[in-house]
């Protein structure tokens, strides 16, 4: 006899791979704090869950990566430019262009912030990411 209101601990389910999912959006709300560490974490964990994953959990996992990778991308396009208006800084013409892509710079965390947190909602409420 199987009763609905037990776990299942079987492979396969709905729901394989949405704890892992949890972690890794925890590990990525925490990454300002942590001055970016857990997201490496985070993203450790999602890689590891992915093989795994199914349905809802599965799609937060890749969200999770391709999160990850483009706020990766952005973050280091900005410190170049960030460095190089920098540099230009020293004869003046450079000041608002760092002030510029400094405020992208943090915006852009922020958004990678409540990305996340938007995320743990969604996946807490067993929709898409």
């Amino acid at each position: 006899m199987s009763d609905a209101s037990q776990p299942r601990f079987e492979s396969g389910h709905e729901a394989e791979g949405k704890p892992a999912a949890l972690v890794a959006w925890a590990l990525y709300i925490l990454s300002i704090p942590s001055a970016n560490i857990l997201v490496l974490v985070g993203l450790v964990v999602s890689y590891a869950a992915r093989g795994s994953a199914t349905g809802v959990a599965r799609q937060h996992i890749e969200a999770q990566i391709a999160l990850f990778w483009s706020v990766f991308w952005w973050t280091f396009a900005l410190w170049v430019l960030i460095a190089i208006s920098g540099i230009a800084s020293i004869v003046l013409i450079g000041i608002p262009f760092l002030l510029l892509f400094l405020l992208l710079w943090f915006l852009l965390s922020v958004w990678f912030t409540v990305k996340s947190i938007l995320g743990v909602l969604n996946l807490l409420s067993d929709k898409p990411a």
